[in-house]
């Protein structure tokens, strides 16, 4: 299965320039817990980091950073592991292990922000693919009855 399937389209971006508190409240209003950030943002976009909830609690509020001396840029990771959208799930789900990042950005192949892949994910695809094996047993025991019956 390429990963391309399964990320998430929508995905919230977010300017270079823009503030922190600018990216607080687009987490919360897109009820999301990362942002790519891109010049200028928008759909049509080359990512050039990621910025999480957790960049946001660990590296600014904890060591008490005035958030008015700081933008999305200074804290966004600019070393961000990306995949293109016809990666192998499996394959990526090892490159993330490795890397330790539960998100992804995931890349069309002119290299611009296709969607974002996270265990929500991963998981959503799992169960789907579980639930058909489930039906595929209930299905095998029908199908044996009514042939010996």
């Amino acid at each position: 299965m390429q990963i391309g399937e399964i990320c998430r389209r929508e995905v919230a971006t977010i300017d270079k320039s823009a503030s922190i508190f600018d990216a607080a409240r687009l987490m919360r209003s897109e009820h999301v817990g990362d942002l790519i950030v891109a010049d200028g943002g928008g759909k049509r976009c080359r990512p050039l980091g990621i910025v999480t909830d957790r960049d946001l609690v660990v590296e600014l509020l904890a060591k008490e950073v005035d958030l008015d001396s700081v933008n999305v840029g200074d804290v966004a990771s600019p070393r961000m592991v990306t995949a293109p959208s016809d990666a192998d799930l499996l394959e990526t789900l090892r490159l993330m292990s490795v890397k330790g990042v539960r998100r992804i950005p995931v890349l069309d192949s002119e290299g611009y922000l296709f969607g974002i892949l996270s265990a929500a994910e991963v998981l959503d695809a799992l169960k789907d693919q579980l639930t058909l094996l489930q039906a595929l047993s209930s299905r095998r025991v029908e199908r044996e009855r009514s042939v010996r019956d």
